[in-house]
């Protein structure tokens, strides 16, 4: 083992190994930075869905014009909501 760090293999090798090993641990370190951050909310949008959240008063227009509800219902719950 020596005599190959003498003639220049072993410190290259040694070299090699540290680099990697370095290139190892901040792969390992950015991967955590990401994981918490995502965990955290932070990033474009947090796994967050990206659609604007619907009011009542949407729901039951969609209700409506889905033939889900008739037309004295659909104006009673408006009513009710204050809509």
């Amino acid at each position: 083992m020596w005599a190959n760090m003498m003639n220049g293999q072993g410190w290259a090798g040694m070299g090699i190994g540290m680099i990697g090993m370095a290139v190892f641990w901040i792969l390992i370190i950015v991967l955590i930075f990401v994981l918490v951050g995502q965990m955290l909310g932070f990033g474009s949008d947090g796994g967050r869905d990206k659609r604007p959240e619907q009011t009542p008063l949407d729901i039951i227009r969609e209700r409506y014009v889905a033939g889900e509800i008739q037309r004295e219902e659909y104006e009673q719950k408006k009513r009710d909501l204050g809509g």
